[in-house]
């Protein structure tokens, strides 16, 4: 299954359906269902900002669907979807929305960049 690599508090906010919008700077054509994983390295200015502490790095914390990705063509439009995506335009103009955040048994593993194929079963 595929996964993708977030650092916290980004993950945590994708599974508690805070943040249905994930930015990067690369397109995709995958849509689909895919394992949302946690970084080793936290973002430690965002964690403070969310005002969230002591989350879980360096595992598969769970599942999100990506249903489709939006072109933000400019600050307008970047702007108006700010309560979705929760981040600034230097992650990146292109929007990956999210739907269905679902929790799992954590799961310790290495990331990766982009996405990356986690080859072991989930329970």
């Amino acid at each position: 299954m595929k996964a993708l690599t977030l650092k916290q508090p980004w993950a945590e906010l994708i599974l508690q359906g805070r943040k249905r919008i994930e930015l990067r700077k690369w397109n995709t054509n995958f849509r689909g269902e895919f394992l949302i994983h946690s970084s080793k390295n936290p973002d430690l200015k965002s964690m403070k900002r969310f005002r969230l502490k002591n989350l879980p790095n360096g595992f598969i914390l769970g599942k999100v669907e990506l249903k489709d990705v939006k072109t933000y063509q400019d600050d307008e439009e970047f702007s108006k979807d700010k309560n979705l995506h929760l981040a600034e335009e230097k992650w990146g103009n292109k929007g990956f929305i999210l739907e269905n955040p679902q929790r799992i048994k954590k799961i310790h593993c290495r990331g990766n960049l982009g996405f990356w194929e986690f080859k072991n079963k989930i329970k």
